[in-house]
This record gives structure tokens, sequence and C-alpha cells, in this order.
């Protein structure tokens, strides 16, 4: 039954031609990411309806987006202020909120997941997006550690149906990856792009590998650098010293550790040994799940490989 509502999803795809211009974004998700997201959308010119179900996180979202609009403004607008009042205005007119995901994906031309890392939860979601949004509408997920194929075939659009991997905070960062499993239209696959450029972001496409690009280099380069500390080959001081002075890097790892959370760090290992088990780089460590297990997390905890002053 899936095989042939594949093919005829293929064959409607086939039969309009060029995918259609991607003009309203939903949003699935109102934290960081999906906030983020939804602000870099709304202001390049797109419709966008932010989906949570927590009303108390939707509307923080929304302050947080009109804060960050502010400070954009601020920036952009410096000599007019009433123009950067207008910009603000204007973008936030864009943004509407719901807390019903399969009503938001109705009207949406690109569906854009941005929830906790769970495969289970995000399967049960875009079944229930597959079952009531339109024939012609993209999915795409902002997983950064799960496979696409695992999360898409809870759906029969497998050919509309990509990844695009922003990072934190979006609205700075210039970066989002693009990726496509083998069944990816070329058609959803150029729409893909063409909305990560039109949101202002460099984009790079990647097949559908673990942790795509940034992540399969970075993550295994924060584990080694805890290996090393382990082993008492420096400290974690000096090795942070060391890759920003030696190798120019902005942050050392023990750094970024901190900042992306070791909780984080040890999920996506714990999932990449779980599906790759004789790749030694996707090995967790004892002292960072020593660590994990103590609630010693970075900085959101307070304390992690340093010490942080928590507000």
């Amino acid at each position: 039954m899936a095989f042939a509502a594949n093919v005829l999803a293929r064959s409607f795809s086939t039969s309009v031609g060029r995918q259609a211009a991607i003009k309203h974004v939903t949003v699935i998700g109102g934290g960081l990411m999906g906030s983020g997201i939804a602000q870099v959308a709304a202001q390049s010119g797109h419709n966008v309806t932010m989906v949570d179900v927590s009303e108390e996180v939707l509307k923080k979202s929304q302050a947080n987006i009109e804060k960050s609009l502010m400070r954009v403004a601020k920036k952009k607008f410096a000599d007019k202020p009433e123009e950067g009042q207008t910009f603000t205005k204007e973008v936030l007119s864009r943004i509407s909120v719901n807390s019903d995901p399969a009503q938001a994906a109705k009207s949406a031309d690109l569906v854009v997941e941005a929830i906790v890392e769970n495969i289970d939860i995000k399967q049960k979601l875009f079944k229930t997006l597959d079952e009531n949004a339109p024939q012609h509408t993209i999915f795409a997920s902002n997983t950064s550690s799960l496979p696409i194929k695992d999360i898409a075939k809870a759906t029969q659009r497998l050919d509309r149906f990509g990844g695009l991997h922003f990072f934190n905070p979006v609205p700075v960062m210039k970066l989002v990856e693009v990726i496509r499993i083998p069944e990816t239209s070329d058609d959803t696959f150029k729409s893909l792009v063409a909305f990560g450029q039109a949101v202002g972001k460099t984009t790079v496409e990647c097949k559908d590998t673990p942790g795509f690009v940034v992540n399969r280099l970075l993550v295994p380069y924060m584990a080694e650098a805890i290996r090393m500390l382990e082993r008492g080959d420096a400290t974690a001081k000096d090795i942070d010293v060391a890759m920003k002075l030696g190798a120019g890097y902005p942050m050392g790892p023990f750094e970024l550790s901190d900042y992306v959370g070791l909780d984080t760090m040890k999920f996506i290992l714990d999932g990449w040994s779980e599906n790759f088990p004789d790749q030694p780089l996707f090995k967790s460590s004892p002292l960072l799940d020593k660590m994990v297990e103590n609630g010693k997390l970075g900085m959101k905890s307070g304390e992690g490989f340093y010490t942080y002053n928590k507000k």
C-alpha cells in the first residue's frame, strides 16, 4: 500500500510539473530553533504559522522574536527609528500562532519540524501532518542527529521530504544544511535550497549521513578532546587554548561542549553508536557519561568542564 501511494505521489508531482513557490511556511516547535526559523522566514517575506502545543511557549516565543527583531531594526535602521518600527511590525504581522499542527499544515507550502529529538514523536507528528497537508506541501526536519529517512518513512510523500538543518541562534548563524534522501525529488530539493537562500542563508548540500556535515565532524572532534583529557594528555584549558591559537578556532572543544550541552553530546553519540556499533568515532566516554549522570551539563546547568554563573 505504501509503495502504491508513493507511486501515486510521484505521478502527481510529475503531472503538476515544477514545485510551486514556497509562500506559506508552517514551523512546528516554538523553542529556540523553531522561533528562530519562524523569524527568518517572516523577515524574508514568507507568511508563517508557528505551532506548539503549549500556549505559554508560543507567547514566550512571540516575545523573544519581537525582541530579536527590535535588535535587527536598531542595527539596520540606526538613523531611521520609525522605519525600524515599521519593519518590526510588518515582520510580526506575517507570523501567526497555532496549537494544532494538523490545522496549521492545511495551508502550508512547506512544513519545517523543530521539536524534541525523539524519533517516535517525530514520526507520529509527520504521520498526522501527512494526513492533513495538501498534496504539494514539502516536509522538512531540522533534526541534528536522527536520519531523515527514518523520520520520513512515517509519511506517504518521501519524494517531498528532506532536511533543513539550521544552526543556533538561527537569526545570526549563516549556514543551513539541505539534506536529501534517495527518494527526494529534484524539484523538492531545489525548492528546499531556494528556501534556505531566500531566508538569507548560505546552503550546503548533503546526503542523509549521520550528523550531516557539521555535526559529523564536530561531535567526534569534541569527543576525542574528552578522550585526551581522560588519558591525561593535557588539561581541558590547554587543549582549548591550543585549538584556538593553533587552529584558529573561535572556541575550544571543551568550551564548545559546554555551550552545546554535554547531555546533547551524549544523546547524539549514543544514537550514532547504536546505529553504527563498529564506528569508534561514535563511542561515548566514561567521563562524559559520568558528568551527565551527575547533572554537569555545561552552561545550562552552571557547571560542565568549566563553572558558570547562572543568572
